[in-house]
């Protein structure tokens, strides 16, 4: 039985060539003419073997963003093994995401592998580490805008829409009516901390004064937080499966940013709530492993700050040379 070509994969470059899919995929594959909106290339130099053996070009190109612009090609109708094939050609400066096309149709493409590099609009939405507090330059994301804009003036913008307080599924809520004026090519999500936060002790304590005689909540504990924690990410995964959602029907590509690391022992308990190490931790691993699991991108933020209470203000919300520091990191990372 054929196996069905269930993976639709834009290409404008070298995959189009029957040479290339001859010895990738062991002929030509199924294909139709397409167009990608809101896109232009650039020459990226090539310096892996194979790669140049199979295309006969040390020079390919890669996508970046461009208002108004349009990338003509094919699309690709490809099988599991054909779509495994197509990755294992790509060299790492490549990441395969969710793009739309001219048509409005979604399909597979591959884009820079660092995701802020290629962008051109920004809209980074989140709390208040995100917003920027205790600096008075606009915190990380002030940094990323000025290095982001000095690249072209005239086109690149970038808009903080961080609100602090704001949940993941504030962020899901309000984000949508935020995006159509701007019309970004990249939408940075960086929330996700108030949503790991757990009651404060005071509070844990008075729930468990308020148990009938004779009962007790410790043996209990340990699950019901497990269970609490289990559907708080459920919660979290709906959030985001929102957003994804939102920037996918702007055409814009989703970037989300992992908490900060924070020094528990010197924050302090904000209206009845604590945040905790471990739940930072736990949320860390849950954004990773979402964004793995969806084909998103990833920005680690905790290892710049960690061990580093100096550069918190509060123990939670970084001071001015932290923003500094988790924007030299993202940069690394994203640009």
């Amino acid at each position: 039985m054929t196996e069905s070509r269930t993976h639709t994969l834009f290409s404008f470059g070298t995959l189009r060539d029957e040479r290339v899919q001859t010895a990738l995929f062991g002929g030509a594959v199924p294909t139709s003419p397409a167009a990608l909106a809101g896109y232009t290339t650039r020459p990226l130099k090539i310096t892996d073997p194979a790669v140049i053996a199979a295309s006969g070009l040390d020079v390919h190109l890669i996508l970046e963003r461009r208002l108004g612009a349009s990338v003509e090609g094919a699309v690709l109708h490809l099988t599991d093994q054909e779509l495994a094939a197509a990755d294992a050609y790509e060299v790492d400066d490549y990441t395969r995401r969710r793009v739309v096309l001219s048509s409005g149709a979604t399909t597979w493409a591959y884009l820079d592998a660092k995701p802020l590099r290629p962008a051109e609009r920004i809209v980074v939405v989140g709390d208040s580490i995100a917003y920027g507090r205790c600096d008075p330059r606009g915190g990380w994301a002030g940094h990323l805008a000025a290095a982001h804009i000095a690249g072209n003036e005239a086109e690149r913008r970038l808009f903080n829409l961080a609100v602090p307080g704001s949940t993941l599924a504030d962020v899901g809520e309000q984000t949508p009516a935020l995006l159509a004026a701007r019309r970004p090519d990249t939408l940075l999500v960086a929330a996700g901390i108030n949503d790991s936060a757990v009651p404060a002790a005071g509070t844990t304590a008075q729930a468990d004064a308020d148990l009938p005689a004779g009962s007790s909540s410790a043996s209990d504990s340990d699950s019901d937080s497990d269970s609490e924690e289990t559907a708080d990410f459920a919660r979290l995964a709906g959030s985001l499966d929102t957003l994804a959602a939102t920037a996918l029907g702007h055409n814009a590509r989703l970037v989300v940013a992992g908490p900060s690391w924070l020094d528990e022992d010197r924050t302090r308990d904000y209206e009845g709530l604590r945040f905790t190490r471990a739940r930072a931790l736990a949320l860390r691993a849950f954004l990773r492993a979402w964004c793995e699991a969806n084909h998103i991108d990833f920005l680690d933020l905790w290892e710049p700050l960690r061990e580093r209470t100096e550069l918190l203000v509060d123990g939670l919300h970084p001071s001015a040379e932290g923003h500094r520091a988790l924007y030299e990191h993202l940069d690394a990372l994203g640009r």
